[in-house]
């Protein structure tokens, strides 16, 4: 394990009594473990609740999509395991970032949505407009930022009326497609890459 971090409502502080705590790590396989017709898992869950962990290279796949729980992962606050190699890929971060994040930070969230009239949740409801607010600001600034909107937690105690949060969520979507921002059109793979490649050469 070279990096693993609690990501969710702890990392942006809109954590209640009852929230879970969401871990997700990444892990290197031994080089030569590749060789082998059986190859090692993409992603191993466990052994606590709500803990996942990816092997580097599908980490890094996934990044390069801006995957939000990835990209996530990089920059929370609350890091519990990281050595040097996990140090180096955190410092990766802007290499993954790109404008593939208008895509990726609308669909993760379009099915969550798509329920909000029928058995979407508050808390949940409250996390798709917190990720669409992340994503928007991410295209605009070029920057990761958890920091949250505390008015998120409105929408999760009922104060906010449910088709003022809706409207939002939307809102935020269109916001997305249509910003302009410093992202490149295409993520730093080759930078990526390099990385990985010296990853299994110290790993033989």
């Amino acid at each position: 394990m070279i990096l693993e971090a609690v990501i969710g409502s702890h990392a942006y502080g809109l954590a209640s009594s009852t929230s879970d705590v969401d871990r997700r790590g990444v892990f290197v396989a031994p080089t030569e473990a590749f060789w082998r017709l059986e190859k090692p898992p993409t992603s191993v869950e466990g052994p606590d609740p709500e803990q996942l962990s990816w092997e580097v290279e599908h980490f890094c796949k996934l990044g390069l999509k801006s995957n939000p729980t990835v990209l996530e992962t990089l920059v929370s606050p609350l890091v519990e395991i990281s050595t040097p190699m996990g140090e180096e890929l955190r410092d990766l971060l802007p290499a993954f970032l790109s404008q593939y994040a208008v895509r990726a930070f609308t669909r993760a969230t379009e099915m969550q949505l798509s329920r909000a009239g029928r058995n979407l949740k508050p808390k949940q409801l409250m996390h798709v407009v917190r990720l669409r607010l992340v994503g928007l600001n991410l295209v605009r600034t070029g920057r990761y930022d958890i920091t949250a909107d505390r008015s998120l937690l409105k929408i999760r105690d009922g104060s906010m009326p449910w088709d003022d949060a809706v409207v939002w969520a939307h809102r935020l979507g269109d916001e997305i497609a249509n910003a302009r921002g410093p992202l490149p059109e295409d993520p730093d793979r080759a930078r990526v890459e390099d990385w990985l490649m010296s990853v299994r050469r110290r790993m033989l």
